[in-house]
């Protein structure tokens, strides 16, 4: 079983899209999400309070600067702005890829626990992430 999660993104932060995958989901079985993009990432994360994502948010935007920022002059591939080689950066340090166990239509996932796209770049985007269910 497998199908496809459109998500549209406001520039960097945290994409809550946790209930459509739940809703999505079916039987029981090992659920992989995959991202197919170079400059977004895929999180699972508390989703009770919002400081953490805003936490995580401004942690990643000091760890890796944009190419504006002196401290990322050695970077070469500024071409696409100064967002996007950091954004690739930061794709290569979290994962692009889940895996979910599901249990009867449910995702076993912990009580504050939710399933996010991370965006790493400025502008608006459409993210396709491709979720495949593996049934026991």
């Amino acid at each position: 079983m497998q199908t496809r999660f459109e998500i549209s993104t406001n520039g960097p932060g945290l994409y809550s899209f946790t209930g459509d995958v739940a809703e999505w989901a079916t039987g029981s079985g090992l659920l992989t999400l995959f991202v197919q993009h170079s400059s977004a990432s895929l999180l699972i994360q508390e989703n009770a309070d919002p400081e953490v994502q805003t936490d995580l948010q401004n942690f990643f935007a000091r760890l890796v600067p944009p190419t504006t920022d002196p401290s990322m002059a050695y970077l070469t591939h500024t071409y696409e702005g100064p967002d996007d080689m950091p954004a690739h950066i930061k794709a290569a340090l979290l994962p692009t890829h889940l895996s979910i166990p599901v249990q009867d239509g449910a995702l076993m996932l912990g009580t504050w626990q939710g399933i996010y796209l991370f965006e790493h770049r400025d502008r608006p985007h459409r993210r396709s992430v491709v979720a495949h269910m593996r049934p026991d």
